[in-house]
């Protein structure tokens, strides 16, 4: 790999991350939009027009606000908690194609940072990775509800992960590859992996909500019973940290959603339209983020629809359906890739 290409591959890295950070400010000012269309209010409208300022105003304020470290705390490990939050929820886009190549001159650039045979596993160890910031944050604090907050966090995130383990072997046995650009690739035109994977979508779709803990599965911050769980001690851009790293969990959610079912890239007739590949390329890319776009609206409408379970209705969600399910529907994968398929 030569110099050009190092620092192309770092161009890319930069942009994907600051659209991944511009996408999670905006995504607070969209919810709040949304929950005041769905409740008949306005929503924010002071800090610019239509209040599109507000994104902004917020981040000056996480940043201006007095840093506090309570005094039986772990000091370093209060630190490294939500720093473990958002470099986990930023890693996640690493393999994610966000469209085919581009040819500039004499340079081909491929819009995705690395392709390695082991995508979703690269994906599932990050968000496995992920509940650890909680877990440290909520032990850090020296506080009950804290700690409450991180220990419901894991066993949450433990159980899910399973389902959603389970729920995505369905999916590999169908396209035999365990790389996101070759599973983009193979659902060229109206082969999306949705119309053969409709079970194991709907089981991995509950556990995304669950493991971006949002609503319904908003167990590990219920204001209701744990103050505001596992990030009640913090404040100023630390906590600013966490609530960025939910927002980036959804939109890495949302791609790999997109990815994964809805074809990624691709969209019907793309190579019929008479465009260059380039022109190609960049209809691709703006097609995937509507498809995420739609995700991430998805992730409020429910949130603003639907209330929190109880804790054990969670549990018995995921333990005595979610999984039952994925397992049987590894058994229908298998039956239809040996007798119909």
């Amino acid at each position: 790999m030569g110099t050009a290409d190092i620092l192309i591959k770092f161009a890319l890295i930069v942009i994907i991350f600051l659209i991944s950070l511009l996408i999670a400010m905006y995504s607070t000012y969209a919810e709040r939009k949304v929950a005041a269309f769905f409740q008949d209010r306005v929503g924010p409208n002071r800090a610019g027009p239509f209040g599109i300022l507000q994104p902004l105003a917020d981040g000056a304020k996480m940043f201006l606000k007095e840093e506090i470290i309570p005094t039986h705390a772990n000091g370093f490990l209060f630190i490294v908690g939500p720093s473990l939050a958002i470099m986990t929820a930023c890693i996640g886009s690493a393999v994610i194609p966000w469209g085919q190549k581009l040819t500039i001159g004499t340079h081909v650039i491929d819009l995705q940072v690395t392709d390695i045979n082991v995508g979703v596993l690269y994906i599932f160890g990050v968000v496995s990775l992920g509940v650890y910031g909680v877990m440290i944050g909520g032990w850090a604090s020296n506080n009950k509800y804290s700690l409450l907050g991180a220990i419901r966090a894991a066993s949450q995130n433990i159980s899910y992960e399973i389902a959603m383990g389970l729920s995505i072997i369905s999916l590999l046995m169908t396209t035999g590859t365990l790389s996101l650009r070759e599973i983009a690739e193979q659902q060229h035109g109206w082969h999306w992996n949705i119309i053969y994977q409709p079970l194991g979508f709907l089981i991995f779709i509950v556990c995304a909500f669950a493991e971006t803990n949002r609503t319904p599965f908003d167990l590990p911050e219920c204001e209701t019973e744990l103050v505001g769980g596992y990030h009640t001690e913090y404040s100023s851009m630390k906590l600013g940290f966490y609530l960025f790293a939910e927002y980036i969990n959804m939109f890495v959610s949302s791609a790999v959603m997109a990815t994964l079912y809805f074809g990624g890239y691709n969209f019907p007739f793309m190579h019929s339209l008479g465009l260059s590949e380039n022109w190609v390329t960049i209809l691709g890319v703006i097609v995937l983020f509507a498809k995420i776009f739609f995700f991430i609206f998805f992730f409020m409408w429910v949130r603003w629809t639907i209330p929190r379970f109880r804790y054990d209705q969670l549990m018995d969600l995921g333990w005595k359906t979610l999984i039952p399910l994925a397992i049987a529907n590894i058994v229908l994968t298998g039956l239809w890739m040996t007798f119909i398929k």
